[in-house]
């Protein structure tokens, strides 16, 4: 799925647990939640979002190393 576009489930059998469950799981992948949260943050100096990023990157680097 493409950052910004709609996420919709269908409920079957009346299992809203279950739809629940899809809905967040679409949700997290898609993006849209952090992106929100970023944006809600407000204005950052470009210092601080550029050390948050190298901060980011080097875990997501780390965890990508130990599973390969």
């Amino acid at each position: 799925m493409a950052t910004g576009t709609k996420v919709t489930v269908s409920v079957r059998n009346n299992d809203v647990e279950f739809a629940l469950r899809k809905f967040k799981n679409q949700v997290a992948r898609n993006g849209n939640l952090s992106k929100a949260k970023e944006r809600a943050e407000g204005y950052k100096k470009p210092g601080v979002r550029l050390k948050e990023e190298k901060k980011k990157n080097t875990i997501n680097y780390k965890k990508n190393k130990r599973n390969n």
